[in-house]
C-alpha cells in the first residue's frame, strides 16, 4: 500500500518568504481556490508568485488580490488574466471569524504557501497576521543570525 504525501512533505508552487518577516502570523488556515483550467496548467508548470498578494473580503467572500498566475502558452486565445482576483473557498463559519479579525482587530489576511494537496488540488495556506514594527524585524534578523551561528558552533564541535 502506499503512503500519502502530507501538506508538510509536498513541494510548494510559491511561497511568501518576506511573510513571516514584516507580519506575526497568529493563526493559519488552509483554503482552495477558484481556478480555470490554465490556471492550473501553468501552477502544474511551478510558475506563480504570491509575494505581493493579499486576501480581501469581498461582498460576504474572501477574494486573493493581486496574485500573479503567469500565462499558459499552449492555451493561446483561451488565457486567463494573469493577476484577476480568485475566490478562496472556505467554510461560512471560517469566512466569519476571519471578517472579524480583518474588521474588530486591524489584522492582515497573508497568504504563506501555494502547494497541491496529496489529492492534486491546488491550496493555500493563509495566516491572519499582525504587522511588525521596525524594530521586531530587528529582533527577528538577531535571532535568526544567532541560530545560524549558534549550528555552526555545534557543528564544529560535533
Amino acid at each position: 500500500m502506499a503512503s500519502k504525501k502530507k501538506t508538510s512533505d509536498t513541494k510548494p508552487i510559491a511561497l511568501n518568504r518576506r511573510a513571516r518577516f514584516d507580519y506575526a502570523i497568529e493563526e493559519t488556515f488552509e483554503t482552495g481556490l477558484c481556478l480555470v483550467g490554465t490556471e492550473v496548467k501553468a501552477l502544474r508548470q511551478g510558475k506563480a508568485n504570491i509575494a505581493e498578494s493579499y486576501a480581501a473580503v469581498e461582498n460576504e467572500e474572501l477574494m486573493l488580490i493581486n496574485a500573479n498566475f503567469p500565462i499558459y502558452e499552449p492555451a493561446s486565445q483561451f488565457n486567463h488574466n494573469p493577476t484577476r482576483p480568485r475566490k478562496l473557498l472556505l467554510k461560512r463559519r471560517e469566512i466569519d471569524k476571519l471578517m472579524g479579525a480583518v474588521n474588530r482587530k486591524g489584522r492582515t489576511l497573508v497568504p504563506l504557501k501555494l502547494y497541491f494537496n496529496d489529492r492534486g488540488l491546488v491550496k493555500l495556506l493563509l495566516g491572519v497576521g499582525v504587522g511588525k514594527k521596525n524594530i521586531d524585524k530587528r529582533q527577528t534578523v538577531k535571532t535568526r543570525d544567532w541560530n545560524k551561528q549558534k549550528a555552526r558552533l555545534m557543528k564544529e564541535r560535533g
